[in-house]
């Protein structure tokens, strides 16, 4: 067990020493002036033995009294020196949301961003989010890749943060366990679009599938897609789908054929259909 020194007793929630948990926004977390000094907030025991067991470093706990020698046992005596704030559960409930979280919370820096080709390294199926904005989904689209054995993941700057707290609970922690990084979005100019990240792929040997109907979409089923040896699946934003100049400068346009009038699916689930006819063809 950690020195006891390590576990500080909390009678109130304006503590300063408590801004992670209490009054920081997920910008002021994810700090982009200094990104080396940014945060996430990641919730509950699993998720957080996950990130450690990632290799993430945490920096400050939180946790009802009643966990110190139950639920956050095993974590408090991994994280060292790091304080450990407590307190009643009444008090602690009083944060939004923290009934959901199993009574404990760990702040953790956020890591090292690589570039497109040290994540892509060896990676055969890669998942591309683009401009997509909901926590939610963001969650899901992590988890499925993670389950459906994608290999890396890149998210663009128009697209939520996936160590947003939500986003992280969502997806049950596989957000750490998928290599991913950020990339550029799509830059307007002169009324021509250049996708950095296609071309980035293009130069690294990936080819690209962006999932999208139109008049050259194939099915997702279709043998040339599995027969290519490294691909990546852009999924774009939940109401307008990719720009133009993104499907344009795709290899391919790809949908999920589908019945009674339905012309697509939330970009979660089609997600989870792509990762796994694609996937399986590693």
């Amino acid at each position: 067990m950690s020195c006891p020194n390590n576990i500080i007793t909390i009678a109130t929630l304006d503590d300063p020493r408590l801004a992670p948990f209490t009054s920081l926004t997920e910008a002021q977390l994810r700090n982009r002036l200094n990104a080396e000094e940014g945060l996430f907030i990641a919730e509950s025991p699993k998720v957080i033995r996950i990130a450690l067991d990632a290799g993430y470093e945490p920096t400050a706990l939180l946790c009802e009294q009643r966990h110190i020698n139950g639920d956050a046992a095993d974590i408090i005596e991994r994280i060292g020196a790091c304080p450990v704030f407590t307190g009643e559960r009444q008090l602690l409930a009083s944060l939004t949301g923290y009934t959901l979280t199993r009574g404990v919370l760990c702040a953790m820096r956020r890591p090292h961003m690589v570039s497109i080709d040290d994540v892509c390294s060896g990676a055969r199926r890669i998942a591309v989010i683009d401009g997509v904005v909901d926590s939610t989904n963001i969650g899901a689209i992590f988890r499925s890749a993670a389950a459906l054995d994608i290999d890396a993941v890149l998210v663009t700057s128009t697209s939520c943060d996936p160590l947003n707290r939500r986003a992280v609970r969502v997806s049950m922690g596989t957000v750490f366990l998928v290599p991913w990084t950020w990339v550029d979005a799509p830059i307007a100019n002169d009324h021509i679009a250049e996708a950095h990240y296609i071309n980035a792929l293009h130069r690294i040997g990936v080819k690209t599938a962006a999932m999208a109907l139109s008049d050259k979409s194939v099915p997702l089923s279709d043998p040339e897609l599995s027969r290519e040896q490294r691909l990546a699946i852009i999924m774009g934003n939940e109401g307008d789908g990719l720009p133009a100049a993104t499907i344009a400068a795709s290899d391919y346009v790809v949908k999920i054929p589908m019945s009674h009038g339905v012309d697509s699916l939330n970009v979660a689930a089609a997600s989870a259909v792509a990762f796994w006819e694609l996937g399986k063809h590693k």
